[in-house]
């Protein structure tokens, strides 16, 4: 137990813990460090994070986090609309984009199928992907979910409503350990897994 002298900083030594991966020792460093700073410095850290909060949009579009209505990504003429890759989150993304090998549209469902938690479909940004099918020229819909039985449910899932689309449904190459998470993945292993992506169908086949 931490004995701290202070009420207002073991108020904040709380909120910060709160954080993931942050623990009551690493939350009393940061609010010391906070206490050190000069005020304008630790208001300019409040305020955005208020901002951020109460102002970020979610993309209408494919459901990124975007200061505008439609992400910067939609609405980037240099990207390829005939392809979309369907991600769990935006973190999934973050790690796509980080490889450059991936110059299409996205589609972030905001979770994965998971009945033992109470998670069906009607809870994802499912709809929206399949309104984009009917909306969009989409040729092809690479399934870039992590290597977990809720992924591979969920891309099952997917699959099944889309391939009676007239487009390619792809998927990463098995070069993902199963349990994988994509924003973990390094950039190589994640890169040449999209470069080398196959038929969802033959994913299956390799199941059995």
């Amino acid at each position: 137990m931490i004995d701290i002298p202070s009420k207002l900083l073991e108020n904040a030594v709380n909120e910060i813990s709160r954080l993931p991966g942050i623990g009551k020792k690493t939350a009393l460093r940061m609010a010391l460090h906070l206490l050190r700073k000069p005020p304008a410095e630790a208001r300019a850290l409040g305020e955005s994070i208020i901002r951020m909060r109460e102002e970020i949009k979610e993309c209408e579009l494919c459901h990124n986090i975007s200061d505008t209505s439609r992400c910067h990504i939609c609405n980037d003429a240099g990207r390829d609309p005939a392809m979309i890759c369907v991600l769990e989150d935006v973190r999934d993304m973050m790690a796509i984009e980080q490889t450059r090998q991936f110059r299409g549209r996205y589609h972030i469902l905001g979770g994965l199928i998971s009945p033992m938690d109470g998670i069906g479909p009607q809870d994802l940004h499912s709809a929206s992907l399949f309104a984009r099918m009917d909306t969009e020229d989409i040729r092809e819909v690479l399934l870039a979910l992590p290597t977990t039985v809720e992924g591979d449910t969920t891309a099952f899932f997917l699959f099944r409503q889309l391939k009676e689309k007239n487009i390619r449904i792809t998927a990463l190459s098995r070069g993902l350990a199963v349990g994988d998470e994509l924003e973990f993945t390094d950039e190589l292993t994640l890169g040449r897994s999209i470069l080398q992506r196959m038929l969802f169908e033959d994913t299956l086949q390799q199941r059995h």
